[in-house]
């Protein structure tokens, strides 16, 4: 088995694991992987089509069949949707393949960020901010069962890589002593 593991970046809508994804993917000279896009460029259309054309949990069947896609360590940096990780079955898949990383953001900024975005299919309507906080509540739980977390709520991104960064590297032999038991020292 390969042992170079994927950073994962897992959180709710609007954290901003996209954005950070690309920048950790540039300062390691790592492929970057964002799962809405892979998704999307799968199926051939967006997420809001697929959801009016297939429904949630059409979208949430092919989040699994990617998670298991990606469960292998391949030295990825991976920006997972928002609710990708919420069955544990998919964690567990992810887990396997490297070290995921939540981000986290005070409600009021995610708010602000969101407010701005309308190609979020879970978000439409007048009633979006609701939605948020009915969406976060429910998914809390999953997100606080992640083994690490970084908030975002500072414009400093350097700063929010650096902490990323420090966590990723201060999980690699945990990682590596449990998923790559054949793995030379120091690999």
């Amino acid at each position: 088995m390969q042992c170079d593991p994927n950073l994962v970046l897992a959180g709710f809508m609007g954290t901003g694991k996209s954005y950070i994804g690309r920048q950790l993917a540039m300062a390691l000279k790592r492929r970057f992987v964002d799962t809405d896009r892979a998704i999307e460029e799968g199926e051939g259309r967006t997420i809001p089509e697929i959801f009016a054309a297939s429904g949630e949990s059409h979208f949430r069947a092919l989040e699994h069949q990617l998670c298991q896609e990606l469960s292998t360590p391949a030295g990825l940096i991976i920006a997972t949707g928002g609710g990708m990780l919420l069955p544990a079955e998919n964690q567990a898949l992810m887990e396997r393949g490297g070290v995921i990383i939540c981000l986290w953001l005070p409600e009021d900024q995610l708010l602000q960020r969101l407010a701005s975005n309308k190609d979020r299919p879970l978000l439409s309507g007048s009633n979006w901010r609701q939605i948020v906080r009915k969406l976060f509540a429910e998914r809390e739980p999953a997100y606080r069962r992640l083994p690490y977390h970084v908030n975002v709520s500072t414009e400093d991104t350097e700063a929010v890589l650096g902490q990323i960064l420090t966590i990723w590297r201060n999980a690699l032999p945990l990682w590596r002593k449990q998923f790559c038991r054949n793995a030379a020292p120091g690999i």
